[in-house]
């Protein structure tokens, strides 16, 4: 059968697949940007030349000039033809150089690049069946995760997430016992530790090197945060008033005996605060650029790591509210509502 092309259409196709090389380029390049400093100088020093930007940051002009005109041409600098000089504008100044921004970038970037890198693995994954570890990628995959989340984090998790769950501030003013389940780097850990002097925090997670630094984090808080290695269905510890869960719950091979173990960790009254990556139930809700971002990363990244897992459920990024309300419903909770959402996120309260 021989099907009409429409040339326009296919030429069409051919542009977009060109500006989709070019962004898979361009996430070396802002990684490349980030640790070179180059656009901290340009923050800095507003419109700059080639020469003047690898002489501050003590790097080749040939590189700076080439990086320059691929940020131009992407739309990440301005470009002055009759200066020759390049600029930074405002809104890319905060995204790329504010950490404390919930706008902040680079390590959306450094987490993609860290996750292409193991593209080889994937794909004989997929042919087997098997799953890639968390464990098993590049650290830019653990560091890149948390400089893009803890900035939304630092952001909303005191004036707004917590808020929203019903009685939970109090508690933690008055002293509770919290339990953060696949907690990485300890980032969520140690921000409520430091907003809520008198409660006590345990951290958790599979990965040593990741407690290892979330350890070096909460030097300072004393005892009053530890940290431990288990998975989230060997947490220790019981009675907790707190069990909080960021971004994680989809990565696990066993959701299910996770959400059973959280269950019978918390106290009469506890409460687990969930936070998932923004989704819809179904597919057509997801057909978005954030929703394109998570597939991406659910597939070569979310999904192989919990099929490297035992049962390896493989809930999949954009799972949905259904299917997470699905799995604390197994486990035995009784109630789940979603308190809060980001562009990012959705924030659910699940309680006994």
């Amino acid at each position: 059968m021989t099907v009409a092309i429409d040339s326009d259409k296919l030429m069409g196709f051919v542009f977009k697949a060109v500006d989709e090389v070019g962004a898979t380029l361009n996430a070396a390049l802002v990684v490349m940007g980030d640790r070179l400093g180059f656009y901290q100088s340009l923050a800095d020093h507003g419109p700059t030349t080639p020469a003047e930007l690898a002489e501050r940051t003590n790097t080749d002009q040939h590189y700076t000039r080439e990086w320059l005109n691929a940020q131009a041409a992407g739309g990440f600098v301005e470009y002055d033809a009759s200066t020759g000089r390049y600029t930074l504008p405002p809104e890319q100044t905060v995204a790329m150089t504010d950490p404390n921004s919930p706008a902040y970038l680079p390590g959306f970037f450094q987490i993609a690049l860290g996750t292409v890198q193991h593209t080889t693995e994937t794909i004989e994954a997929a042919r087997s069946g098997a799953g890639v570890g968390w464990h098993e990628h590049t650290s830019d995959v653990h560091v890149g995760c948390e400089r893009f989340f803890r900035p939304s984090y630092n952001a909303n998790l005191l004036p707004s997430w917590l808020p929203a769950l019903d009685g939970v501030v109090a508690k933690l003013e008055r002293g509770a016992k919290v339990a953060d389940i696949g907690c990485g780097h300890g980032a969520s850990t140690v921000l409520m530790a430091e907003a809520f002097p008198k409660s006590r925090f345990t951290g958790s997670d599979y990965h040593q090197a990741s407690i290892e630094t979330a350890r070096q984090r909460a030097a300072g808080l004393g005892e009053r945060v530890t940290f431990e290695v288990a998975a989230a269905n060997q947490f220790s510890g019981s009675g907790y008033d707190l069990v909080t869960t960021f971004d994680a719950l989809h990565d696990m091979g066993d959701p299910v005996g996770a959400a059973k173990h959280v269950r019978e960790a918390l106290a009469p009254d506890g409460t687990w605060l969930l936070v998932e990556p923004m989704a819809g139930d179904h597919v057509e809700d997801n057909l978005n650029p954030v929703g394109r971002a998570y597939y991406g990363f659910s597939t070569l990244l979310c999904t192989p790591a919990s099929l490297s897992q035992p049962v390896g459920l493989a809930l999949g990024t954009q799972a949905g509210p259904a299917r997470i309300q699905d799995v604390t419903t197994a486990a035995g909770f009784s109630r789940f509502r979603t308190v809060a959402q980001t562009p990012f996120n959705l924030v659910f309260e699940v309680r006994p």
